[in-house]
């Protein structure tokens, strides 16, 4: 079962829960997809066995050979190629590249164009107990985490495996990503106006990928009527309440895991994986 850990926003506790899932989970798979800042390895401390650095093929253009006929550049949806012809010179923008190899498909002289190798991220991937361990980390400077994310979810990820999957943060490209395959969605939001709004945001995207959500309220002050009253409204059930509380926030910032700082909370979060995993909704 692939359970991903989403929240409209940076801050609220998305890394608090999925690193309390992987740890009461026991046997399962900890994927880190928040490729632009992961920091689950900080709660579960693994063991890294090694180390993959990602490659996408992107053009290379002989200008020597090249006639400049500019199909290369008409083929290019993002528009990462532009030739100009009377200059004999072709600009290739390496951010604007998707890897798509149309390019290099429609180039009709032998040798003008080929596709070289760069690297985006590296991919890491380790032990820590019984707990599989994966991160992505993109490159500083590069432009988008998605060819990344699916990378890892496409060659890293066993599916007989229990995959507790954190997330990107917000609601762009590479949240999409890490949420199209999954069988449920757990949105972590916090009893704010700001949380709310962003809640309903995140909410969207999963009703658009048809995917089953449940919501955990993160620093709940006993002030969480209007998430819950959202979320009865939105017909999306509030999984679990985690309390403010400094003794947590202190764990946190120590790199202590929620369930070693709050041991009473262990028994919950084993439910809420003892329902998804016999099939919630179903």
């Amino acid at each position: 079962m692939y359970i991903a850990v989403a929240s409209g926003k940076g801050g609220t506790g998305k890394t608090l829960v999925s690193t309390s899932l992987a740890l009461c989970a026991g046997e399962c798979a900890y994927v880190d997809l928040d490729v632009e800042e992961p920091n689950g390895y900080i709660f579960l401390k693994p063991v890294i066995e090694k180390e993959i650095r990602c490659e996408l093929p992107v053009p290379q253009i002989d200008e020597q050979v090249c006639t400049f006929c500019g199909e290369c550049a008409k083929a290019c949806a993002y528009n990462a190629l532009m030739v100009m012809k009377q200059l004999k010179k072709t600009l290739f923008f390496a951010d604007l590249c998707h890897s798509c190899g149309a390019c290099a498909y429609v180039c009709p002289v032998k040798n003008a164009l080929k596709e070289v190798k760069r690297t985006i991220g590296k991919i890491s991937t380790g032990k820590t107990g019984t707990v599989k361990f994966i991160e992505g980390r993109l490159d500083v400077g590069r432009p988008s985490g998605v060819p990344l994310i699916a990378c890892i979810i496409n060659d890293f990820l066993d599916i007989n495996d229990l995959l507790i999957v954190d997330a990107s943060p917000g609601t762009s490209c590479p949240v999409v990503e890490s949420l199209k395959k999954s069988d449920y969605v757990i949105l972590v939001t916090e009893p704010t106006p700001f949380g709310l709004h962003d809640l309903e945001l995140t909410i969207e995207i999963v009703k658009e990928l048809g995917k089953e959500a449940g919501i955990i309220i993160n620093k709940d002050n006993g002030r969480s009527a209007l998430i819950e009253d959202f979320a009865a409204r939105a017909g999306i059930p509030v999984l679990l309440k985690i309390p403010y509380s400094m003794d947590i926030q202190r764990a946190y910032s120590e790199g202590i895991p929620l369930i070693e700082a709050q041991p009473g909370i262990k028994e919950k979060f084993k439910e809420i994986l003892k329902k998804l995993t016999a099939g919630i909704g179903q």
